[in-house]
């Protein structure tokens, strides 16, 4: 009963009662797993605000994984927002004040020399998937050092809700190296370090250190990157990614999403990838990111890179990415266009006659009414993915989007946003979460033993992924299945990446004759086992 593995609750059986001595602890009536979800339900929609179901949804985690993630599968369109962005958001700036329980490892700056011993202190011996992050940026929130875990909590919840990776595969890690958040310095219940962000080569010696003991202990495991700081996760993406099972969520999997959105969209405009034009506001880890897998995709189309990397401008915070600044960082050169420069998003957007505009800066409120204009001036479709977390932070909000375009343009958010009614037609805005990627990606990875995680199966993925939008979907303005169907999208991925693995052969695993099969085996399915 104190283990939320094991944990049946009111659902022990009359046998098990008296097998385990557990009668008398509980109420007389079993209760079965579905009935037992009914009074989750119903105790959660009585709470009166998201975050505190937040805090009764990681409460019921700690007690009966079981019961959590049947609850969340069942009513993910509901749980989602909760368990992960907005909601998480929140929950992360104020992780500290919420604490209840310990949930993953720990490693601090101060650790360093034993950080094998402390991931042998991880009860379960073989994690198929870790989540790491320093929480040097987390969403578009910024710094939140140790406070970062609550991201990599929700991140694995996912993981299982979404593609079945078990529970006890997967492991949240926050390398806790300090924090520059004065806030958070000052707060006498923040539970990380309070000292100033560690950087340069002890901080390098650290995350090497980390890598390497994963590699060592636990040689099966994928290791996900998560809200690192820009050049950190550039850095450590290039350092790794050829020799370790790694990626890194915020470059390649927001890039992935986000073409595989683009796919879509132009089964409505009917319009091929090589005829688009991009202008990209932010230009760090997501930004870059969704610009190259971008260039790639249009190579795979037959066009030199040349002419693809002229077709995708960047903004970032100060404007237009170009040849004549001198404060282009390392990770943005491949993008400098030889143009003039501006520093206004509307008039770049001009310029280029963008048919496409994607958001991941950070700041809300940027796509403004005449920069949504102009696009719809210069296409009768355009395309217009505001995927700014949590949703304050949003580009626009999907009513602005339809209402300012006249509901021509195809919209995706990265937080959920309400239907719109507009001149007595409905719109349903697509949500272009990551949660769409990463499962079935890691999935895949943990199915076939692949070694390393490619370009070739982040591409294949958003292949996948606008395989599953149905016509009747794209009729309503969706451009990316309905997340009901979230466990049999996550499936299809998974079996696009293995099959990469496969064909590559950087699989460790048996080509198993039927590869759909396969990994649909491995899935975790939240029932009740007996344990007589």
């Amino acid at each position: 009963m104190q283990d939320p593995a094991l944990n049946k609750g009111t659902a022990f059986t009359e046998a098990e009662r008296d097998a385990f001595g557990l009668r008398g602890l509980l109420p007389p009536r079993p209760l079965t797993l579905e009935q037992q979800a009914v009074k989750i339900l119903e105790n959660s929609r009585r709470k009166p605000n998201p975050i505190e179901r937040y805090i009764h949804l990681m409460a019921l985690q700690g007690r009966n994984e079981t019961l959590f993630y049947r609850v969340l599968i069942d009513n993910i369109e509901e749980m989602m927002p909760l368990v992960y962005t907005p909601t998480v958001g929140q929950a992360c700036q104020e992780y500290g004040h919420l604490f209840r329980r310990p949930r993953g490892i720990y490693i601090s700056a101060h650790d360093r020399g034993r950080v094998d011993r402390i991931l042998a202190n991880w009860p379960n011996p073989d994690p198929r998937v870790i989540v790491v992050t320093d929480g040097g940026r987390i969403l578009g929130l910024g710094d939140l050092g140790a406070n970062g875990m609550g991201i990599a909590v929700g991140k694995l919840a996912l993981y299982t809700a979404c593609a079945g990776i078990a529970p006890s595969w997967c492991l949240p890690v926050t390398l806790d190296v300090g924090t520059n958040n004065a806030t958070l310095l000052a707060d006498p219940l923040y539970i990380g370090l309070t000292e100033k962000r560690l950087s340069g080569e002890p901080y390098d010696a650290l995350v090497d250190e980390f890598v390497s003991a994963v590699q060592k202990r636990f040689p099966k495991a994928m290791i996900q990157l998560e809200d690192f700081g820009t050049k950190s996760a550039f850095s450590f993406l290039a350092k790794y990614r050829d020799r370790v099972r790694i990626f890194d969520d915020d470059i390649q999997g927001t890039a992935s999403v986000v073409l595989g959105g683009i796919y879509s969209a132009l089964r409505i405009t009917g319009q091929k990838l090589t005829d688009q034009r991009f202008v990209i506001l932010g230009a760090g880890e997501a930004g870059v990111g969704i610009a190259d897998l971008i260039v790639s995709a249009m190579g795979a189309e037959g066009m030199s890179e040349k002419e693809a990397r002229q077709k995708c401008w960047l903004f970032d915070s100060k404007g237009l990415i170009v040849r004549s600044r001198d404060n282009i960082k390392e990770h943005q050169r491949s993008f400098v266009q030889d143009v003039e420069f501006t520093s206004d998003l509307a008039t770049g957007v001009e310029r280029l006659k963008a048919t496409a505009l994607i958001g991941v800066s950070g700041a809300g409120g940027t796509f403004t009414q005449k920069v949504v204009e102009t696009m719809s001036r210069l296409s009768s479709r355009p395309i217009v993915f505001a995927l700014s977390n949590p949703t304050q932070m949003s580009e626009c909000t999907a009513e602005q989007a339809y209402r300012w375009s006249e509901g021509r343009a195809i919209f995706a958010s990265g937080s959920p946003f309400p239907p719109v009614n507009l001149n007595g037609r409905s719109y349903i805005p697509g949500q272009g979460n990551n949660s769409y990627i990463f499962p079935g990606v890691g999935l895949g990875v943990v199915a076939s033993g692949a070694r390393v995680v490619t370009e070739e199966m982040f591409f294949e993925a958003s292949r996948a992924l606008a395989s599953e939008v149905t016509e009747a979907d794209l009729s309503q303005g969706l451009i990316y299945p309905p997340l009901q169907r979230i466990r049999d999208v996550s499936l299809s991925l998974a079996t696009a990446v293995a099959e990469v693995a496969y064909k590559r052969g950087l699989a460790d695993a048996p080509h198993p004759e039927d590869v759909r099969g396969f990994i649909r085996s491995q899935m975790y399915e939240p029932v009740y086992k007996s344990y007589l």
